[in-house]
């Protein structure tokens, strides 16, 4: 019995059927998908019955799950609408404040310098996968706040690969403006130049597919070639040292609002597929993390760390959209709309312990930061987004009433 356990077959289909089954109950209970297959992950885990341990295969299918939720998550936006220098401002300031944050209350505790780096950089990651899933869940995607995030988020990750190569060149003794420059020139290049191409070439290249005998027979042969595209952006982005799932953002911003005469929905389509396997990303964080791991004094440093993670989001992000004429309601949202960690920060973390540069109470302390702050955002953002609406229907029956006593008047 306890062989099965270990097949890999058994680890897929037991896998996609409690990352399905945290997606339903969540849903039942009216509370983000996320929160509820975290929390089976939590479960399932070897924080509590260890059935399932994060292999390489877990990794392999949540990294293949984060990638197709931003890519349909891109379909919903134009390119245009991520591109504003507000956003860029946001996203700077969402790094530079919690990395400063993050290296001071690591020296305090008294960590190294080498530590005390990483530790900082992340605290500099925003994961998109989680707050996409919230407000694309919630329809706030295409909304002012919506945008701003997932912008901003994007940008984010760019600038988070540069302040992880500068850290990586300071701590090997390394670090020059020639491979710093180099960094942040290809990832410019990719974004710019993967926007075009997808928006002038590939797009006109879809519309010209869907118009063929071919597709008229074959109607699936649209999703298929989209889905291509989010893979091929998605490697692209890996070889470049980006994350694919930027390239997989950008492969469907380029594709956002086709429309189609014979092939198949994309959006229907691409959004099942990432139904089931972004439920198992989500499982996998929860996974990820082994709360035995920890003792009194990393307990202390993962609480001060959590609070300080979101607290300079806040800060950073939601001072700056702030000072973009946005309201306090709106700066908070777009504040804890950045804060979840997520993956990008265990990735840092990763790189950190196999430097030797982090102990294994601090790899799990940013582990478990990254999943305390997964956790934090969508039960914060969700009641954030409802008092949102509610306040708009209250202003919208006020408006109507005005208008009733003018009228009668």
């Amino acid at each position: 019995m306890i062989g099965i356990l270990h097949l890999v077959e058994f680890q897929m289909t037991f896998l996609l059927f409690i990352a399905l089954a945290g997606y339903l109950l969540a849903s039942r209970i009216n509370q983000s998908a996320v929160i509820g297959e975290i929390l089976v992950g939590l479960l399932v885990g070897p924080s509590v019955l260890g059935i399932i341990t994060y292999t390489d295969f877990v990794s392999g299918l949540a990294h293949l799950g984060a990638v197709f939720l931003l890519f349909v998550v891109g379909m919903e936006f134009r390119l245009e609408d991520i591109a504003k220098p507000r956003y860029f401002l946001i996203a700077a300031a969402g790094v530079a404040v919690p990395w400063g944050v993050g290296f001071l209350t690591s020296t305090l505790f008294g960590y190294q310098f080498g530590s005390s780096l990483f530790i900082g950089t992340s605290l500099t990651a925003t994961s998109i996968a989680i707050t996409a899933k919230v407000l694309k869940e919630m329809g706030k995607l295409k909304t002012e706040v919506g945008r701003a995030i997932i912008g901003a988020a994007v940008i984010d990750d760019v600038l988070g690969l540069l302040v992880l190569a500068v850290v990586n060149g300071v701590v090997a003794g390394s670090l020059s403006l020639v491979s710093l420059a180099l960094v942040f020139g290809k990832a410019v290049l990719f974004l710019g130049l993967g926007a075009l191409v997808g928006h002038f070439g590939f797009r006109k290249l879809l519309l010209a597919v869907d118009k063929t005998a071919f597709t008229c027979r074959y109607p699936e042969v649209t999703f298929l070639f989209a889905t291509m595209l989010a893979f091929l952006y998605g490697m692209t982005a890996e070889l470049l040292g980006l994350s694919a799932i930027v390239g997989a953002f950008i492969a469907g911003a380029s594709l956002g609002g086709v429309k189609l005469v014979h092939g198949k929905d994309l959006h229907q389509g691409s959004d099942f597929l990432q139904i089931i396997f972004a439920s198992i990303f989500f499982v996998s964080l929860g996974i990820l993390a082994d709360v035995r791991a920890l003792d009194l004094r990393v307990v202390v440093f993962l609480i001060v760390l959590t609070v300080a993670a979101i607290v300079s989001k806040l800060i950073g992000c939601g001072g700056v959209a702030r000072l973009a004429g946005n309201s306090i309601r709106d700066s908070a949202i777009i504040g804890f709309g950045m804060s979840p960690r997520g993956e990008v920060a265990m990735i840092i973390a990763l790189i950190g312990l196999d430097k030797g540069l982090i102990d294994q109470g601090v790899y799990v302390t940013i582990i478990l930061m990254s999943l305390l702050t997964t956790i934090a955002t969508p039960l914060v953002l969700r009641r954030l987004l409802v008092r949102k609406e509610d306040e708009g229907s209250r202003r919208a029956q006020l408006s109507r009433k005005t208008r009733k006593v003018i009228t009668r008047s």
